[in-house]
């Protein structure tokens, strides 16, 4: 049975209050947290924690805070790749997906198979390049 567009519009807005609720208090923590000193509480990279080596969006919790206190420069040395393609594409989703949820109609971002083989791609240059300069 496929739910009524007044079902989905409500959803969507359920999802986005909670989305929206959770993203901020995560911002209220990391506005005070600054991850660039030592001995504050945040995730670390598993992939780093692990293996010592920088994963394809390592720096992105350095970038958020540079961002909220608008050192633009800053965020581009903390993840230049996810600031200027990831940051964008994200906005890019979501507003589709609120756009669709709130006209009563389902989202569904697909991805081909040549688009896949790009984001990959662009991940392990990236992973590469930034593991090799330092």
């Amino acid at each position: 049975m496929t739910p009524s567009a007044a079902a989905i519009r409500k959803r969507t807005v359920r999802v986005a209050a909670l989305g929206l609720g959770v993203g901020a208090l995560g911002a209220v923590y990391l506005w005070h947290t600054n991850p660039h000193e030592p001995g504050h509480v945040l995730l670390p990279c598993p992939l780093k924690w692990a293996t010592g080596v920088l994963c394809p969006l390592c720096g992105g919790t350095r970038m958020a805070y540079d961002l909220m206190h608008g050192d633009v420069v800053a965020a581009f040395h903390d993840n230049i790749v996810l600031l200027t393609l990831g940051v964008p594409v994200a906005v890019c989703v979501l507003a589709s997906w609120l756009g669709a949820g709130l006209r009563g109609r389902y989202f569904r971002p697909r991805l081909s198979a040549r688009g896949n083989a790009l984001v990959l791609g662009i991940a392990a240059v990236w992973m590469i390049a930034r593991n090799l300069v330092g």
